[in-house]
């Protein structure tokens, strides 16, 4: 994620033939990810709230939508794994089934966007079995706790590059709320190991977009560096990829794992790696079903990250100026807020992240967790316990391989930039 952590890196100002991120014309635009942001503060805010019962019916293509008035969990759609598609909502399959049994889906490679109709591709509406619906905050029965302990049945990734197909199992195919736009979630980072704050980061990305945006998340993406990354205590990342896999596919019905980041050769630049996941969703899929007409609509790529690696983008020199534009501007940034900082304040002060302040979306913890990786790690060498702190499919695949008990300066294990 911090450029500065490439072993080849140069500071931007001296750096030359950098590979440019993808043209605007191959992502799609959208509108704002959050409808109020700090700059907007004045007379809006001066005069009453208005009554829920006016924000009800809300035109889809206004822009200046303003309502933070949570959305009631009852009113989401229940989503379901392959188990649960298969058992309780047997009776609402068969009769999508009966609607759609002699249609077939073709696909596009072309991608059409607009801020209000993001993507226009002429298709037929796909078959009700492959339906896959967008994750909810309902707890399922694939989510209960023993089968976490007995991880069995995971998806691997390739371990080389020529091996590697992009993971779409859990990518939803179409919105529970056709009003709503498309959106998938990725973090990029070390995941050495991946804890449960890793975890804890979607699921509250989750709530803060269904509660204040008009977007619906259909699915979330772990992408860990390669080894080439720069960084102590980074284990091989095959075994990286390996913990995320146990961890997510085990405890969450909508989480997934990319290695294509972790296979290339070299570092690769955040904004290239947003870029990989718009090719694979947007160009090579075309997007997301839309049950009503049969159309495809263009998906939101937006970044997860914490505090830190936005107050190291506001660092000099260190991230490139057109990878800022392209990460903030292009995509999007959801930023999970450490307790104690202040990253609002952070976004006014720096002139790009003012810039597309509303295309960023500050989430706040509401129950503190300071888990890092960096202290987990530590923890390993002391011979202390780490259950609890991390899922206990991740802690075996650890005790396994025999990982993080060799020596390691840790010179910031108390900081607040412990991974």
């Amino acid at each position: 994620m911090d450029p500065t952590n490439d072993p080849n890196f140069t500071p931007p100002s001296l750096a030359k033939n950098i590979i440019p991120p993808a043209p605007s014309s191959r992502i799609p635009s959208h509108i704002p990810i959050e409808p109020f942001v700090l700059a907007d503060l004045g007379n809006a805010m001066d005069a009453p709230t208005p009554h829920p019962s006016k924000n009800s019916k809300l035109d889809d293509h206004n822009d200046d939508y303003h309502s933070k008035i949570p959305r009631k969990h009852s009113d989401l759609v229940n989503s379901s794994s392959d188990e649960d598609i298969n058992t309780s909502n047997t009776s609402a399959g068969s009769n999508l089934n009966n609607n759609n049994n002699n249609t077939n889906t073709t696909n596009s490679n072309t991608c059409s966007a607009t801020p209000d109709q993001p993507l226009s591709v002429n298709i037929t509406r796909n078959n009700s079995s492959n339906l896959i619906l967008p994750p909810t905050i309902q707890v399922k029965s694939s989510q209960i706790a023993d089968l976490e302990e007995v991880p069995h049945g995971i998806q691997r990734q390739a371990r080389h590059i020529d091996n590697y197909t992009f993971p779409s199992h859990r990518l939803a195919t179409s919105l529970s709320d056709e009003t709503k736009y498309p959106l998938v979630i990725v973090a990029c980072g070390s995941f050495s190991p991946i804890t449960y704050l890793h975890l804890r980061m979607f699921e509250m990305a989750l709530d803060a977009i269904s509660e204040q945006t008009k977007f619906e998340v259909i699915g979330g993406y772990y992408s860990p560096v390669s080894s080439n990354y720069k960084k102590q205590g980074l284990a091989p990342a095959h075994h990286r990829v390996r913990m995320c896999e146990l961890a997510c596919e085990r405890t969450s019905s909508w989480l997934m794992v990319d290695a294509w980041e972790s296979l290339q050769p070299k570092y690769t630049r955040t904004a290239l790696v947003l870029d990989h996941f718009n090719e694979e969703i947007n160009i090579k899929r075309g997007g997301i079903i839309n049950k009503l007409t049969g159309e495809r609509r263009a998906v939101k790529i937006m970044l997860l990250a914490g505090g830190d690696l936005i107050e190291s983008m506001g660092e000099p020199d260190v991230w490139e100026d057109v990878d800022l534009h392209h990460i903030l501007g292009r995509y999007g940034c959801l930023i999970v807020e450490r307790t104690g900082s202040d990253v609002r304040s952070f976004l006014l002060s720096h002139d790009i992240m003012y810039e597309h302040r509303r295309n960023v979306l500050v989430i706040k913890q509401l129950i503190y967790n300071d888990i890092s990786s960096t202290k987990i790690r530590l923890f390993i060498r002391r011979g202390m316990s780490v259950q609890y702190l991390l899922p206990n499919s991740v802690i075996r695949y650890i005790q396994q391989h025999k990982l993080y008990y060799d020596s390691e300066p840790v010179k910031q294990v108390m900081s607040d930039k412990a991974d």
